[in-house]
């Protein structure tokens, strides 16, 4: 993906959804607004890019509605807690939500994880999209291969949930306030590796098989070079 492909990609989600939030939240509470309230007024940030999105391209930014609804339950969650461990409790519980959100993605025409690698796995013009929907059609190892990423992604979200859950009463909380910075990161970053890996060997399978559906019938494989 060419340099200026991965900043219209990449550039409006990190904007809208990641450095915009996190900056406003800071000013906000710095500036002595509630927790809810600062929490309710970033998620605005996500509903822009939503707008945008389909301004521009007439449909609806699959990642941003999940870092959206994220946000919003983040935020009518935290009217039920007023303590640290509560916290850390509802972030987890977020996380399992996620988590659940994957796995009962299976059941629908296509899993979650199919939607992240159309976002970031294309260059996000029509015919980047068209072609990776394309795929879906043409594939069953392709479909095969999205079914069990999101299986594992699903599974993840779920373990790192139920892995902070349990830190929570044995950490103490400024050590907790590290492990649950740090711990999505790893995560997601090992998720990331994970899923790389399998597209490209998945792309090697797809373009071994073309060449040999491409090879006229009966015709022997040239000799290797000794």
């Amino acid at each position: 993906m060419r340099r200026t492909n991965v900043l219209t990609v990449w550039g409006p989600t990190v904007l809208f959804s990641i450095l915009l939030p996190w900056i406003t939240y800071g000013m906000l509470t710095d500036h002595g607004v509630h927790e809810v309230p600062a929490l309710l007024l970033i998620s605005c940030w996500p509903l822009v890019e939503l707008a945008v999105f389909f301004g521009i391209h007439r449909r609806v930014d699959e990642f941003s509605m999940l870092i959206l609804i994220t946000l919003v339950l983040g935020a009518l969650s935290a009217l039920a807690y007023n303590s640290a461990k509560l916290l850390f409790l509802k972030d987890s519980a977020l996380t399992g939500l996620l988590g659940v959100a994957f796995l009962v993605s299976l059941a629908l025409k296509r899993p979650l994880i199919f939607y992240f690698g159309r976002k970031f796995g294309t260059d996000g013009t029509a015919e980047g999209v068209a072609d990776w929907n394309a795929m879906w059609d043409k594939y069953p190892g392709f479909r095969t291969t999205q079914r069990r990423l999101t299986i594992v992604w699903g599974v993840a979200f779920l373990l790192e949930a139920g892995v902070k859950a349990a830190l929570v009463y044995v950490l103490d909380t400024d050590t907790m306030v590290g492990v649950s910075n740090v711990l999505p990161f790893v995560v997601l970053g090992l998720l990331m590796v994970h899923t790389i890996r399998t597209g490209r060997k998945g792309r090697a399978r797809r373009a071994a098989t073309e060449a040999a559906e491409a090879q006229p019938l009966g015709a022997t494989p040239p000799p290797s070079e000794a």
